[in-house]
């Protein structure tokens, strides 16, 4: 039974800096985190950890625990499938290498993103893109950034919905892995794989078997499910005795998230992630 003391706490696992596509650094979401009385968060940028160790050594010192946290996509017949990895070893020579990968994969990708963007006649420049992702690893939301900076788009979702979202003209696709390898990738760096925003996806009828693949957990509360659906996945997780999670993905203000903190995430989250921390060793 949890101490009574947690009950009136709670987290937010689900965080972007601009190690990734966020907009705000470390130290402006460590000290939002501390003003709105979190006792626990996870900053899990896309495909990067450069958050690590920094965000441990200022959570140590504000008094805010921090879980050192991932956000890995992979695909699976088409369909784009996100993974958040919790309680990894960030300094683990395989997931270091394959991060690197994977960031040098998204600075390639977004060059030739560029290039469809150049050929369609925008002439958006790769400095730009370059200039607002700063030494995070490129994404869409980057290129987005740029193309609302020089003028070529009057909002940032029009970016995505006419250019390089799915299906559209500029759209390349991303590095390629299987949920599976991401399952194993996350594990063998000693963590715990846990399903994003299923209700955002849509991959309600793949869970079982991601399951059987080692899938660990499912992050049930979040900005984008409604109520019902966090009691769904909240059952889901108790059925199959995994871990359940949740957080506010945020971004930015403009990026279709809401804000820090928000859905409120009790405490309870990460004690079922540390019940099957345990159980793994």
């Amino acid at each position: 039974m949890m101490p009574e003391s947690n009950l009136k706490k709670y987290v937010d696992l689900h965080i972007h800096t601009k190690f990734s596509d966020g907009s705000s650094t470390l130290s402006e979401i460590m000290d939002a985190a501390a003003a709105k009385g979190l006792a626990a968060i996870s900053i899990t940028d896309h495909d990067c950890m450069d958050a690590y160790p920094q965000a441990l050594e200022m959570g140590e010192a504000m008094g805010i625990e921090v879980i050192p946290g991932v956000e890995l996509s992979s695909e699976i017949q088409g369909i784009d499938v996100h993974v958040l990895g919790y309680y990894v070893d960030f300094n683990n020579p395989v997931l270091v290498e394959k991060l690197r990968e994977m960031k040098e994969a998204r600075y390639v990708r977004a060059q030739k993103i560029v290039k469809n963007l150049n050929k369609l006649g925008i002439d958006l420049r790769f400095d730009t893109v370059l200039t607002i992702a700063g030494e995070g690893a490129i994404g869409r939301p980057h290129i987005a950034s740029a193309m609302l900076k020089e003028e070529f788009i009057s909002t940032f979702r029009e970016a995505f919905d006419k250019y390089i979202g799915y299906d559209s003209p500029a759209y390349v696709e991303k590095l390629k892995m299987s949920p599976k390898e991401i399952f194993d990738l996350i594990k063998y760096a000693g963590g715990i794989p846990v399903l994003a925003h299923p209700g955002v996806t849509n991959v309600d009828e793949r869970i079982q078997s991601f399951i059987r693949d080692g899938l660990q957990g499912i992050e049930a509360g979040h900005t984008e499910h409604s109520d019902a659906e966090t009691k769904y996945y909240l059952n889901m997780c108790r059925k199959n005795n995994i871990a359940f999670t949740g957080g506010s993905d945020f971004h930015s203000p403009t990026h279709r998230k809401f804000e820090l903190g928000h859905p409120r995430i009790p405490y309870v989250a990460v004690e079922s992630l540390k019940e099957i921390l345990n159980n793994n060793v």
